[in-house]
């Protein structure tokens, strides 16, 4: 089964910028939709962006518009988040996503099938 590993995690102070990476391994797959989204201690994961199979169409979360960029490499199947005016509320551990199935609204968990295993980002005042 495909596997999601994302990296590129890590401390930075607020205004400071991380990349995020989501490599996607075994065998070829071409979701719907891929997406990070995040999770903070005690709240619920929320979405954060999302890409179509094409790169052509994204979207994003009201709290991370203009600051967030989500990319996509399709050559080596990597799904990029550049972040950058970070603040400490984006603080979380932020997960890649892949939608395979055709139904289901892309800012619910639910509607995602596969899941990578998560990185820490804190940002610091």
């Amino acid at each position: 089964q495909v596997l999601l590993i994302e990296s590129g995690g890590g401390l930075v102070q607020a205004g400071g910028s991380l990349r995020l990476s989501c490599a996607a391994s075994g065998r070829t797959f071409s979701p719907s939709l891929m997406a990070w989204f995040r999770q903070a201690p005690g709240k619920e994961r929320e979405f954060v962006a999302a890409i179509n199979r094409s790169g052509g169409n994204t979207l994003y979360a009201d709290s991370v518009k203009g600051r967030f960029t989500i990319s996509r490499t399709n050559a080596d199947n990597t799904v990029y988040l550049q972040m950058n005016g970070l603040k400490p509320e984006d603080t979380a551990v932020y997960y890649c996503a892949a939608k395979v199935a055709l139904v289901g609204r892309y800012y619910d968990t639910s509607a995602y099938q596969i899941w990578g295993q998560g990185t820490q980002v804190t940002v610091s005042s």
